[in-house]
């Protein structure tokens, strides 16, 4: 048998600057540090660019970057923040993935992600086009070169997103194993078998045929080996780590993959020194040769898929309700004190929602005026956000534009295409992931939605912010004292603009 490892880090954080300075306010719950980015940064990022080693003794014999090893995807609005305010450890997770390239025939360890973890099967079809194409464009920045996978924010999957994916060259993805709805060996008459729950082998590589004949890949994280690492401490012991692993391969001739799939912050972050572990799990895998660590890419490109599988539409690996937990109070959360719902989700989306109907109207009217097709325009617009130099500005309206623009026109480009910038993120996942509309990730995608809304208003003749708030006032708070959302709204996000105008 053929075996073969691969641990996956879904390494990812909010975008949390405040979008009238373009810097991260300083958050209390991340004390001693300035920001939940940097807390952070220092104890999984940049750790686990430098895991140590020990031997029996408990003397350090030296240090791993566990990048080198792992496979992973970092959000492209943190690592944008990494380059800027780590990077050092920016540098060394490029350098482990241009060494990981070179060890695995040409095939990366990192792959992209959705650019802001938007739940794309939550999303109008264009802006999931243009979320998965300003994550290749910002991947290729970074990585200097293509992506073959691509990460689902929350794994959230419909085969309109893996389509899309298909169709700009991504290769496969990754999801949990009861999202496999049935499977079939690729041949002559074979016939289609039911899964449930997690009932898929997770040790091979699968395709999926989608409805404009393409074909996509699929890989299942092993669910036990990713349990055990996220919530039942298998990160305490390396070999623990190690043998659980080798433990979950079955019995056969054929190639195998173990792989697990679990937040990147796991290791150091939600488990103190569980960078450790994983460089000497990873470790102790290679140097007694149990198996060869690899990624999906490598993995995919030696072997290919030999089975078919189906998934289940408008699931997630984070959600039992498919993915409810970004717009109901399906019964997802975190803490249970009583007396408490998620029933502020629906407002809050329909929110949004109406907010962006409203930027829509206004930048396809306004925008295409002045821009030849102004949703083109938007998915190239990753580039000036990577590189805002006057060049690359430039080079955008000599593309883009119907003609040459006064400066007048050239600015009111940009700030529509700010507003749909900030209208895509206040779609972040992590705005409706938590307990309570009052918490920090709502309030900051409610600071989103106020920035396109401010932008977006003097293209209009109607004021947008009261209509916005009626619908925000229906979202009520846990919280005793915090009112609604709308009360939120005006506590909480207003200030945020207040503190950099002076007012």
């Amino acid at each position: 048998m053929k075996k073969f490892v691969c641990l996956h880090g879904h390494f990812y954080q909010p975008p949390r600057e405040n979008p009238w300075t373009g810097e991260v306010d300083e958050e209390s719950s991340a004390a001693p540090f300035h920001d939940w980015n940097e807390r952070i940064s220092k104890e999984c990022y940049e750790a686990n660019t430098r895991a140590p080693l020990f031997n029996a003794k408990g003397d350090t014999t030296g240090f791993v970057n566990n990048y080198d090893s792992i496979s992973f995807d970092i959000g492209p609005t943190l690592l944008s923040w990494l380059q800027k305010h780590s990077p050092v450890t920016y540098q060394s997770i490029l350098e482990a993935d241009k060494r990981s390239v070179a060890a695995n025939d040409g095939h990366g360890n990192a792959m992209a992600q959705v650019y802001n973890h938007i739940i794309l099967p939550l999303a109008k079809r264009r802006d999931k086009i243009t979320q998965i194409l300003w994550g290749i464009a910002d991947f290729e920045h970074h990585y200097g070169r293509k992506p073959e996978g691509m990460w689902l924010s929350e794994a959230a999957v419909d085969r309109e997103s893996l389509r899309l994916m298909a169709d700009n060259g991504i290769l496969y993805t990754v999801l949990a194993p009861h999202q496999a709805n049935r499977v079939r060996k690729i041949g002559f008459a074979s016939r289609w078998a039911p899964l449930h729950h997690e009932g898929i082998d997770p040790r091979r590589a699968y395709r999926i045929w989608l409805d404009n004949g393409r074909q996509f890949h699929l890989f299942f994280y092993d669910a036990p080996i990713s349990r055990a690492i996220a919530f039942q401490g298998l990160l305490n012991n390396g070999d623990h780590l190690a043998h659980q692993f080798m433990n979950s391969f079955g019995r056969g001739d054929g190639p195998q993959l173990v792989s697990s799939g679990v937040d990147g912050e796991t290791f150091g972050h939600h488990h103190r020194f569980g960078e450790m572990a994983v460089a000497y799990g990873l470790k102790k895998i290679r140097d007694h040769r149990l198996a060869k660590v690899t990624n999906y890419a490598a993995f995919l490109a030696e072997y290919g898929s030999q089975w078919e599988v189906d998934i289940r539409e408008n699931t997630s690996w984070s959600c039992a309700h498919g993915v409810g937990r970004w717009r109901e109070d399906c019964g997802c959360r975190l803490n249970h004190e009583e007396g408490w719902n998620q029933k502020w989700r629906t407002p809050l989306r329909e929110a949004f929602d109406w907010l962006q109907t409203s930027v829509d109207e206004v930048f396809e009217r306004r925008g295409g005026e002045l821009l030849k097709d102004p949703w083109q325009a938007r998915n190239e617009y990753i580039q000036v956000m990577l590189d805002p130099r006057e060049e690359k500005r430039k080079r955008f309206f000599s593309k883009n534009a119907r003609r040459s623009l006064k400066p007048d026109e050239q600015q009111a480009v940009w700030n529509l295409l700010e507003a749909q910038k900030f209208s895509l993120f206040m779609y972040t996942s992590c705005g409706w992931f938590f307990d309570d509309i009052s918490g920090i990730e709502p309030v900051q995608v409610m600071k989103f939605a106020y920035r396109a809304l401010e932008l977006a208003q003097p293209f209009l003749k109607s004021p947008l912010e009261p209509g916005f708030v009626k619908i925000l006032a229906k979202a009520k708070s846990n919280v005793p004292g915090r009112g609604t959302g709308q009360d939120v709204f005006e506590k909480q996000v207003k200030p945020a603009k207040e503190a950099r105008i002076g007012v």
